[in-house]
């Protein structure tokens, strides 16, 4: 592995600021390979030298990847004045550079990836890559007889933005139709009903506005899917966990 600044590799550790560092090192409470180093700008090699503060030895993590049931009331960012993040919530992190893969809205729950991989979140989240993003809604309303083929063709938000090609799947459902409109009931709640929604790209409040697109309101939403990662349901909303090796190897990372 490539040399990289002493402060560097402590400050990606969460051990403080730079600034901190230095003070830390000062004092003789930074060694390297057993020997007390109070130089933060020297070189040390990750993989190979034994870096400790205060006598505990500070381990290395290149890229850190967790899986978290995002609860509502909590803002898909790594810092904000009003609301905890999401980031805030991954109390044992390795790393302090932590960010969400892609934005679920303040009231949406569900899988949400925290890592520190550009390269990887790229790849999930850009439209080029057509990685599928599946969410469970509960909406009320009335979805037009031609809802597939609108989905499937893009549908026209109202600021005129054209949406790529979705599916939608309609769970548990008694289906009517009335007046060219299909009316979805769930039972014991007239005009509810819950969906699947598959899409592949996350534009501003994407799915409530195509449901609004659609004369619909969406009144509970959760991711359930995100590329070939699903949503761990022994998760409680809040709850996260490092992913597996199997869900590293399907995204092909090496671990």
């Amino acid at each position: 592995m490539a040399q990289i600044r002493l402060d560097r590799f402590l400050g990606e550790m969460g051990t403080g600021t730079r600034t901190q560092i230095k003070e830390l090192a000062k004092k003789g409470r930074v060694s390297v390979n057993g020997q007390v180093e109070k130089k933060t700008d020297r070189k040390v090699d990750p993989a190979a030298d034994t870096i400790c503060v205060d006598g505990r030895p500070v381990a290395y993590t290149r890229w850190s990847y967790y899986l978290l049931n995002k609860p509502q009331g909590v803002v898909s960012a790594c810092r904000d004045d009003r609301y905890p993040t999401v980031v805030d919530l991954i109390q044992d992190a390795d790393r302090k550079d932590l960010f969400p893969v892609g934005r679920l809205d303040i009231d949406t729950e569900g899988l949400l990836l925290i890592t520190n991989d550009g390269d990887l979140a790229h790849r999930l989240l850009s439209p080029k890559k057509h990685v599928d993003k599946v969410y469970f809604a509960t909406v009320e309303g009335r979805l037009p007889a031609d809802y597939a083929e609108q989905l499937a063709a893009g549908l026209v938000l109202e600021d005129g933005t054209r949406t790529l090609p979705a599916e939608l799947t309609v769970q548990r459902e008694e289906l009517t139709f009335q007046k060219e409109e299909l009316a979805v009931r769930r039972e014991g709640d007239e005009g509810r009903f819950d969906v699947l929604l598959t899409i592949r790209e996350g534009k501003f409040h994407q799915v409530k506005r195509m449901f609004e697109a659609m004369g619909c309101r969406v009144a509970y939403l959760k991711r359930v899917a995100m590329g070939p990662l699903k949503l761990d349901e022994s998760l409680a909303p809040g709850e996260y966990r490092p992913l597996s090796q199997e869900e590293l190897a399907k995204l092909d990372i090496r671990s």
